[in-house]
């Protein structure tokens, strides 16, 4: 994901027209069934048999498994189920399996499709094509001498993987240089971070913020508290916005990072498996800084299962809006041929027996995905935290404290959905050189140019406009140019550091603190009688 998730000039849906998965767990579930129950299952897949026969006799054109199965029969059988039990065709399946194992081979970086041409998002921070001198707005026009013209561009991001150590040539197209450009890339390992660099926002404030849940999350998260030197920690604000969740496991080894050894952290159970809770095994080692964790819509399954177990045992306040609400589990199913079945097998509740996962039996999957309804909870399931506060279930984890991103105003979805300071980044470093100094603003020459080139597009604006939103403007600029001068990351710090809801995280702290204490002093009393 890297920093395309808090956009680099797209604003995605982390969450819509996927299937978030909570957890993994071996390849089946036995599940006994009476001789009537089978007799039912014989007699329908003879008649499933029967029209698919008369289907592929028939149909006007040839089939092929891929059309009538894969996209067809199996995914209209899942959708009956429930939102987030999916099958993974072959390309489908390998993606997932490079997600929850952190890394590929390659050369390391984003693309995307714009005017049917595949063009540079950005490389990733150290990556053989960041090393190459490749620019976000590159254009690809030929990988290893075959044309990427009518690929798309998970096509083309397949030709740009292969074994480690291997060359890849890869023809650009860069503005303001009249000849392609030929760059020899050598591929090597693509780590895809789940955890960005941890930094400090104050002293003793550090600010963590996980992407999503993979293989090495909770190594990636000790890490990074490892070089920060954790022990200096006086405050952690833990961003989990637009998390969609990932490894159960991983979820759990985080939250098993904050809180006190032996402290349940999750429980899971469905038809086929009893109750199995999660207990923190290591637990948090005495350190016990005070945590706000930062949550909005898009935060689901694992990242619900941190955020939940945190605020259940008073241990972080919770800042932003309702969660997702996905409390479902999937096995995943290897099948032959390279695929795969993502099958939803239980149910997961927090420490204080809450279930997460919003209804859906009422709704569109569509209305389900995009989530406009931020105040469900289910009235008859009410629990309490440590402390005796009152937390529901049945609507994604609420936070303590509310705070909704302020929302862009028509001026400024003009500007990103034309990809304004993106194509205007690209043109200005076309003939420049990728640099520029430290702690670099956009200074009025900048603005001017900016100006120019908006004119010079066709889109229109007014004087006010854009008086009105000349702050908004400078930082757009100034993370934009940051992507090519100096790298994603630093770009990405940049955003962070003047994100108005990390000063009232950074206010929230006190809260954070007290609530602590007084699951503390709870537990205190509780253990003196």
């Amino acid at each position: 994901m890297g920093f395309q998730r808090r956009s680099i000039y797209f604003y995605p849906l982390i969450i819509a027209g996927c299937s978030v998965l909570g957890g993994f767990y071996g390849s089946r579930v036995e599940v006994a069934a009476a001789a009537a129950d089978e007799d039912v299952i014989r007699a329908s897949v003879r008649q499933f048999t029967r029209v698919y026969a008369a289907v592929e006799e028939n149909f006007a054109d040839p089939l092929t498994p891929d059309k009538s199965i894969y996209k067809g029969a199996i995914p209209g059988m899942l959708r009956t189920l429930d939102p987030h039990s999916s099958f993974f065709d072959p390309r489908d399946f390998q993606i997932l399996r490079e997600d929850q194992k952190g890394h590929y081979f390659g050369v390391g970086m984003t693309v995307a499709e714009r005017n049917r041409k595949t063009i540079v998002i950005a490389p990733f921070t150290g990556s053989p094509a960041y090393r190459a001198g490749i620019r976000p707005g590159d254009v690809i026009l030929e990988v290893n001498g075959k044309s990427t013209e009518n690929l798309n561009t998970t096509e083309v991001a397949d030709l740009l993987k292969g074994p480690r150590g291997t060359a890849v040539t890869i023809v650009i197209a860069r503005e303001g240089n009249e000849k392609p450009l030929v760059f020899h890339v050598i591929r090597d390992e693509i780590s895809r971070k789940s955890v960005q660099d941890a930094f400090w926002l104050r002293p003793g404030i550090a600010y963590l913020d996980i992407e999503h849940f993979n293989e090495t999350t909770s190594s990636e998260v000790e890490e990074n508290l490892r070089k920060l030197g954790e022990q200096n920690i006086k405050g952690l604000i833990l961003d989990l916005r637009e998390n969609p969740g990932g490894l159960l496991n991983e979820g759990v080894a985080v939250a098993d990072k904050f809180l006190r050894k032996d402290q349940t952290i999750v429980s899971h159970r469905g038809r086929a498996s009893a109750e199995k809770p999660y207990i923190a095994r290591r637990g948090n080692r005495g350190y016990e800084y005070p945590i706000v964790v930062l949550v909005n819509r898009y935060s689901a399954s694992a990242a619900e299962i941190v955020a939940g177990a945190l605020q259940d045992h008073d241990r972080a306040w919770i800042l932003g809006e309702n969660t997702f609400g996905k409390g479902l589990v999937q096995t995943v199913f290897p099948l032959p041929e390279n695929t795969g079945l993502a099958l939803t097998t239980a149910k997961y509740y927090t420490p204080s027996g809450r279930l997460i996962q919003r209804d859906y039996s009422n709704t569109s999957f569509y209305d389900y995905y995009n989530h406009k309804d931020l105040e469900t909870k289910n009235l008859q399931d009410v629990k309490m935290t440590d402390s005796g506060r009152t937390v529901y279930g049945g609507g994604g984890i609420a936070p303590d404290e509310k705070f909704e991103t302020p929302k862009l105003n028509p001026f400024q979805i003009k500007l990103l959905s034309k990809a304004a300071f993106f194509n205007f980044t690209k043109r200005y470093f076309g003939k420049r050189e990728a640099s520029l100094p430290p702690n670099w603003k956009p200074d009025d020459a900048i603005i001017e140019e900016f100006r120019r080139f908006l004119r010079d597009e066709g889109v229109s604006y007014t004087e006010a406009e854009f008086a009105e939103n000349s702050d908004w403007v400078h930082r757009q600029l100034r993370k934009e140019m940051y992507v090519t001068a100096f790298s994603v990351d630093e770009a990405r710090r940049i955003m962070v550091e003047s994100d108005p809801i990390i000063e009232r995280a950074i206010a929230a702290l006190p809260k954070a603190k007290a609530l602590l204490e007084s699951a503390n002093r709870k537990m205190a009393q509780r253990l003196s009688r």
